[in-house]
């Protein structure tokens, strides 16, 4: 099965959906944010392994204690997962924090930021 195939597509899909209705509704562990999201997963093709891509909006601190309380959770979040997907092997989980809100919504300040000096010096121009 290539990496990009369809049925991988699909299994990536799911296993996002699931993770994000487990860490969403079934964890109880403090130091794991309420507004964490699961942005993206890849699932190898032998559905050994799968990158697990999240996003907290908040303070580095709450990001480092959600990923600990997720690293710590694995194990647990495996076996839910194991319950409500039927796959031939359920995949070791690892997480990875995704920047890429932030990232965009910084952009989206600076461009804003960028338009609003560009309107000031038009505004300045036409009143000389």
């Amino acid at each position: 099965m290539r990496k990009n195939s369809i049925k991988n597509t699909r299994i990536n899909m799911e296993v996002q959906r699931e993770l994000s209705k487990i860490i969403s509704q079934e964890m109880k562990d403090p130091r794991i944010d309420p507004l964490t999201s699961v942005i993206a997963v890849e699932v190898t093709p032998d559905l050994k392994q799968a990158k697990v891509y999240v996003s907290v909006f908040g303070s580095d601190e709450k990001k480092q204690a959600t990923l600990e309380g997720l690293k710590s959770a694995t194990p647990f979040i495996r076996r839910q997962l194991a319950s409500t997907i039927n796959l031939r092997n359920t995949p070791e989980l690892r997480f990875y924090m995704d920047e890429s809100i932030e990232y965009g919504v910084h952009m989206s300040q600076l461009i804003d930021e960028v338009n609003k000096d560009l309107n000031n010096d038009e505004d300045g121009e036409e009143n000389e």
